[in-house]
């Protein structure tokens, strides 16, 4: 990939998160990535292509995200690496995943084909350590792992180490 590409992707990728895919023209990502919007067009053909090459990306950095979860064998440490997976987001990360949180609302982009091996896996682990519900107690430690994933990237999150904690203590790991 071109540098020039890489820029229109990174400035594009900050201004669907901060300021929404709807509400950015192509015009504003070409000038704050210091191109023209012909190239913009060229390389995207519109800004729907834009944001189709952003979410390429981005589900490849996803299934590398949660390959280690799905791939453990021992379902104890499987939950307890999907617990951790939260905390440990690295910070340049941040905007990548601010969008595709605003995505779900916006533009209701659904990520439940994406998700489908991770869920399934955690389903798994709770159903070989004998949950009697697995499937709802998978639903409720994504649930619960979303909404702190989203407070974690807004930094609403005043004590992580903690939280952290205690969710591994809560199932026991």
């Amino acid at each position: 990939m071109t540098e020039k590409k890489e820029t229109i992707l990174q400035t594009a990728l900050e201004l669907f998160a901060k300021e929404g895919f709807n509400a950015t023209s192509t015009s504003k990502v070409a000038k704050e990535a210091g191109v023209s919007e012909g190239l913009v067009f060229k390389h995207f053909n519109n800004k729907a292509g834009l944001l189709e090459a952003i979410l390429k990306e981005g589900e490849k950095k996803f299934k590398l995200f949660y390959a280690d979860v799905v791939m453990e064998n021992d379902p104890r440490e499987r939950l307890r690496k999907i617990i951790l997976l939260p905390f440990q987001i690295a910070e340049e990360e941040y905007e990548f995943w601010k969008l595709q949180f605003k995505l779900k609302w916006e533009l209701g982009y659904d990520s439940t084909e994406k998700m489908k091996p991770l869920v399934e896996s955690i389903t798994k682990a709770f159903d070989e350590l004998s949950y009697p519900a697995p499937s709802l107690e998978a639903e409720l430690l994504l649930q619960t792992l979303d909404g702190l994933s989203t407070a974690i990237i807004k930094h609403e999150v005043s004590d992580p180490e903690n939280l952290m904690k205690l969710l591994l203590k809560k199932y026991e790991l």
